[in-house]
C-alpha cells in the first residue's frame, strides 16, 4: 500500500498532510492542461467526504485562463459547475446538515441549475508553502487551490479558504482519452 492509498484510507493529522505536501516537488501549470479525475485525502476537515457524497468528479484546465475547477458527474454526464452559486457556509458551518440524503440529493436534482459553460477559474504560478507551483485561483471566492507533483499522471492539491483555518486535501488523477 502507497502512502497515498494510507492516507486514503486512514486519514492524516492535517500537520502530517502539510508536512506531505511539503515535501513533493512542483508542478507547472502548463503540466496541469487536460482534464483530472478528483479523490479526496481525509484529515479531520470539515469537507472531507462531501465532495465524493455529491458526484465530484475533478477538474478540467483548457488553457490558463480557461479553467473548470468543480466537474460533477451527472446522469452519465460531467457537468461544470459555478463554484460561487454553492452553499459552502452551510458545508463549513452545518456539515452535519450537508451530509444528509436529503441534502445530497438537493443538491443532485439541482446540479443543472449550478451548471456554467464560462470558465470559473484561472490557472496561475505562485509561491505558497516556500516553493512556487501550479495553483488554481478561483475568480469568485477567496480560494487558491495549490498543486505538487506525486508523479507523472498525480498532483497533490491543498484548497487554502480563506474561512477555513486547515486547508483542505485532494489528489488530481490525470484522465485518459480513450
Amino acid at each position: 500500500m502507497t502512502w497515498l492509498s494510507t492516507w486514503a484510507a486512514n486519514g492524516l493529522s492535517a500537520d502530517a498532510a502539510l508536512e506531505a505536501f511539503d515535501g513533493l516537488p512542483s508542478v507547472t501549470a502548463d503540466e496541469m492542461i487536460g482534464a483530472w479525475r478528483g479523490s479526496e485525502l481525509p484529515t479531520g476537515h470539515p469537507l472531507d467526504g462531501l465532495l465524493a457524497r455529491y458526484g465530484w468528479r475533478g477538474k478540467r484546465f483548457e488553457s490558463a485562463e480557461h479553467v473548470d475547477p468543480l466537474l460533477f458527474d451527472h446522469r452519465g454526464k460531467v457537468i461544470a459547475v459555478d463554484p460561487a452559486r454553492l452553499p459552502l457556509g452551510v458545508a463549513l458551518t452545518l456539515p452535519h446538515l450537508a451530509r444528509t440524503d436529503k441534502a445530497v440529493e438537493a443538491f443532485k436534482a439541482g446540479l443543472p441549475l449550478l451548471r456554467t459553460r464560462k470558465p470559473k477559474a484561472r490557472l496561475r504560478s505562485i509561491q505558497h508553502r516556500g516553493l512556487i507551483s501550479a495553483a488554481m485561483v478561483y475568480d469568485d471566492l477567496p480560494i487558491i487551490d495549490c498543486f505538487r507533483r506525486v508523479d507523472e499522471t498525480r498532483v497533490l492539491g491543498l484548497m487554502d479558504f480563506r474561512r477555513t483555518p486547515r486547508p483542505f486535501f485532494f489528489l488530481l488523477t490525470r484522465e485518459t482519452l480513450g
